[in-house]
């Protein structure tokens, strides 16, 4: 598979500097224009002002892109009919020179093959209330069991049964890090009843964990970062949303893939909007924290 690796990513990589990979689907599926726009470029500066460089992961015409420049970044922000690809849709996209924005799964498989060992998102795919009996499971967790990439992000989406994502993700011998917290974070969020792995307190923590499993064994790390405490919504609120909302796909249908933006779409109309700021203010938050880890990186590693 043929990466077109921007100049100074490149350097970067080379170099054993910092670097931190984004995904874009949050910009082509996550919000409208032009918040998608500006989302993208703030990100891009937090990581730059931490002293990283970041490379936002796209397929434009058929050609997978790592670093984005801005007529990219707005491009990808306005264009119609961008595919959605994770592991399944890379060939179709790339065959049909096709451009495709990558969700979680698909931006680990790029980074990695870069050789980016640090991804900033959102928040990460798991498994879906009643998946017990619908096998409905985010292949995050799947690339997340075998690649070696730490993914910065603010716990696994708050419409997900957390507690089987958990018991899937330590099935797979994924060890989730509580960024300052002891709780996994719940996406919108600082906290559930669930436990992370570990708890550690700083990234120069983070770093040498990641050094150290990573000249042992392979695959990826989970770093949970709670949304900061301003912007974190009412759980009590958030969880009778989410339930309401699941009661009204299940009345019309929808299922599979549709479920996320369907679920995501409801929960931002019934909030009025604040869960896209919650949103803008933890993707900001956990591009700030992957930096850090990605230049402590560069120290660990040598």
């Amino acid at each position: 598979m043929k990466l077109e690796i921007k100049k100074e990513v490149l350097k970067a990589i080379n170099e054993g500097k910092g670097v931190v990979a984004l995904e874009s689907t949050i910009i082509s599926h996550g919000m409208p224009y032009p918040e998608n726009y500006a989302m993208a470029q703030k990100v891009e500066k937090i990581i730059r002002d931490e002293g990283a460089i970041p490379a936002t992961i796209a397929i434009i015409n058929g050609v997978i892109k790592v670093g984005l420049d801005n007529d990219e970044l707005l491009y990808l922000s306005q264009a119609p009919n961008v595919l959605k690809v994770s592991k399944r849709d890379f060939g179709y996209c790339v065959s049909k020179k096709l451009t495709g924005a990558t969700t979680v799964s698909g931006t680990m498989i790029v980074a990695n093959l870069a050789g980016i060992k640090v991804f900033a998102t959102g928040g990460i795919g798991g498994v879906h209330r009643n998946g017990e009996n619908t096998f409905d499971i985010s292949r995050d967790l799947e690339e997340l069991a075998s690649l070696n990439v730490a993914v910065v992000c603010a716990g696994a989406k708050s419409i997900l049964d957390l507690g089987l994502t958990l018991e899937y993700l330590e099935t797979k011998g994924v060890e989730v890090i509580g960024y300052k917290t002891s709780k996994l974070p719940a996406f919108f969020t600082k906290s559930s009843e669930f436990n992370v792995t570990h708890r550690l307190d700083s990234a120069k923590e983070v770093a040498a964990l990641l050094d150290a499993k990573w000249k042992l064994i392979d695959g990826g790390v989970v770093v949970a970062n709670p949304i900061p405490e301003k912007d974190s919504l009412d759980e009590k609120m958030i969880n009778k949303i989410i339930n309401d909302a699941l009661v009204e796909a299940a009345e019309k249908g929808i299922s599979g893939k549709e479920t996320t933006p369907f679920l995501l779409a409801k929960v931002k109309e019934l909030t009025e909007g604040k869960s896209l700021e919650a949103n803008l203010a933890l993707v900001y938050n956990n591009a700030k924290v992957a930096a850090q880890i990605a230049k402590e990186l560069e120290s660990v590693s040598k």
